[in-house]
């Protein structure tokens, strides 16, 4: 599936003079019945990072940013059928959902984006998209919301209460609530750096698990853990995130199947590393993941 010329400016038509195809589009979504694969795993590329303005890939600060070429990549990517489903911005959901290309897919919505990357105010991360009212409306699969918990910075505490009452919401209505969280610290410049300890990790992990009134919906995005083991923290699924590349895929590749084989992993959920990989082979990539969560499972 590519998107040529026509595609293109009939997607670029439909934005300028029939808005109401979008609503249209929604509802003719045709749903998947299940979130799990037949293998019980999930696989979602992730296409939720310019929304809050990231848009660099290793020393290129604006790969994300020229649409065409992102939405071209989306598409090369979830015409693999081991690729369950996208997770996206309402923008990017909604493009896709013009060009016809996640029927019998899951469509994660991403809920938080306001905590523009680089902004003084970036972990007062602030509901700017989704919101769980919307994602039942729109007949989407779920919410994901990012949680980076930073104890020096006071923006921590209303986006835990967001988060918190997000949770709870999608509960309500039955619905898949990601949760993704970070731990975070400012060094002496003033730049945040995650902290990839087990502890820290484990820390946050159940931060996220206790927030809302029931946990029963509730699902994890983490980063692969360098000591597998701080992933006995949980019982909820978690989806192990691809992160920033780490300009070696093949070490990417190696850390994403040491997390898969922990008994709560069930599946990845990964964005620059398999849209922009160095060789420029979107594909190929993913075809890669896909292997090595077959493999883990």
């Amino acid at each position: 599936m590519h998107l040529t010329d026509e595609r293109w400016h009939e997607l670029l038509r439909l934005r300028a003079v029939e808005p109401e195809a979008v609503r249209q589009a929604y509802a003719d979504r045709r749903r998947r019945p299940n979130l799990l694969s037949e293998r019980g795993t999930l696989f979602l590329v992730a296409a939720d990072h310019p929304a809050r303005g990231a848009l660099g890939v290793g020393p290129d600060r604006t790969a994300m940013a020229d649409r065409r070429t992102l939405l071209e990549r989306l598409l090369i990517a979830l015409d693999n059928p081991a690729v369950d489903g996208v997770l996206g911005s309402p923008d990017i959901v909604e493009e896709l959902l013009l060009l016809d290309a996640v029927h019998d897919k899951i469509v994660i919505g991403s809920m938080n984006r306001g905590g523009l990357a680089g902004a003084d105010w970036e972990i007062d991360d602030r509901f700017t998209g989704y919101d769980a009212e919307s994602l039942v409306k729109y007949r989407l699969d779920g919410g994901k919301m990012l949680l980076r918990l930073v104890d020096s910075d006071p923006g921590t505490v209303p986006t835990l209460e967001a988060c918190a009452r997000a949770v709870s919401e999608l509960a309500e209505h039955g619905l898949l609530a990601m949760v993704e969280p970070l731990p975070y610290r400012r060094d002496d410049s003033g730049a945040l750096v995650m902290q990839k300890d087990s502890a820290s990790l484990q820390r946050a992990i159940t931060v996220a698990s206790g927030l809302g009134v029931t946990s029963a919906y509730t699902w994890l995005k983490i980063p692969a853990p360098e000591d597998v083991s701080a992933l006995d923290a949980t019982t909820l699924p978690v989806l192990v995130l691809g992160g920033a590349p780490s300009g070696d895929p093949q070490t990417d590749l190696r850390s994403w199947g040491q997390a898969l084989r922990h008994d709560v992993a069930r599946g990845l959920v990964v964005g620059r590393s398999l849209l922009y990989p160095p060789d420029g082979d979107v594909a190929g990539a993913v075809d890669a993941a896909a292997r090595v969560l077959e493999a883990a499972r």
